[in-house]
């Protein structure tokens, strides 16, 4: 593991929020870890304060770095990169995770948002997508490859359907009025800054209410969040 010295990195240009969006990324490919870097801060909204070879590496990096993003590949030597991504939920769920990864598999899709990603990628997407994509996870959006998002919503439509056969007819659990509304915001693609907007309230306040919307109803990310919406017929029906 390479560790990047972060008072190397003070002139970095800040991004739009004072400072520098603080990443660290994961991969097995020290080339394309130099070159993830170059891409992340020739843009200046970011800046990379810490490297890992493995899962096991991001896990203890995220731990001891608290970084905001995490790009993580998504198939590395020894502990993976979902598995990676469940445990640094886990230890630090302040992180922010974009999966990453050289083939569409729909499986770790699926995989990588249960264990709670924020987004997957491509990684044969241009530098400004990935900066692009690195600041709206920041901003509070979810990150999912057009092509792919209307196969993730039926997969999770199917594993909702198994999970009740399981289960039993459970009642939901009981959104108040505004978490229902920041919940149709999140399943339109809003970021916590403009649902702030919307709905005339704090950011801080959005976030507040993001994290009580996915403890109660036991989901792990805004796209989940996002998936339940639409299975729960939360949006107009021009949505």
């Amino acid at each position: 593991m390479c560790a990047v010295d972060a008072d190397a990195q003070r002139d970095v240009t800040p991004g739009s929020g004072g400072s520098p969006i603080r990443v660290v990324i994961a991969d097995d490919h020290d080339l394309y870890r130099r070159g993830m870097q170059v891409v992340v801060e020739l843009d200046g909204r970011a800046q990379v304060v810490g490297e890992a070879s493995n899962g096991a590496e991001a896990v203890e990096v995220c731990v001891r770095l608290h970084p905001d993003i995490v790009l993580m590949d998504v198939r590395m030597p020894g502990v993976g990169g979902i598995d990676a991504c469940r445990r640094i939920r886990a230890a630090a769920p302040e992180a922010r995770i974009l999966m990453l990864t050289m083939s569409d598999d729909e499986t770790d899709l699926f995989e990588a948002i249960k264990a709670g990603a924020s987004g997957y990628l491509l990684k044969d997407l241009p530098g400004e997508e990935v900066a692009d994509a690195i600041s709206r996870v920041h901003d509070g959006q979810a990150i999912i490859p057009p092509g792919m998002a209307a196969t993730l919503l039926v997969e999770f439509s199917r594993l909702s359907q198994a999970s009740r056969s399981v289960d039993g007819a459970t009642p939901p659990p009981q959104l108040t009025d505004r978490e229902v509304e920041v919940l149709r915001l999140v399943a339109r693609g809003l970021a916590n800054r403009e649902i702030a907007d919307e709905l005339v309230i704090s950011e801080n306040t959005v976030k507040n209410h993001v994290r009580n919307i996915l403890e109660k109803l036991h989901l792990h990310s805004r796209v989940e969040a996002a998936v339940y919406a639409h299975r729960q017929h939360l949006l107009p029906t021009d949505e």
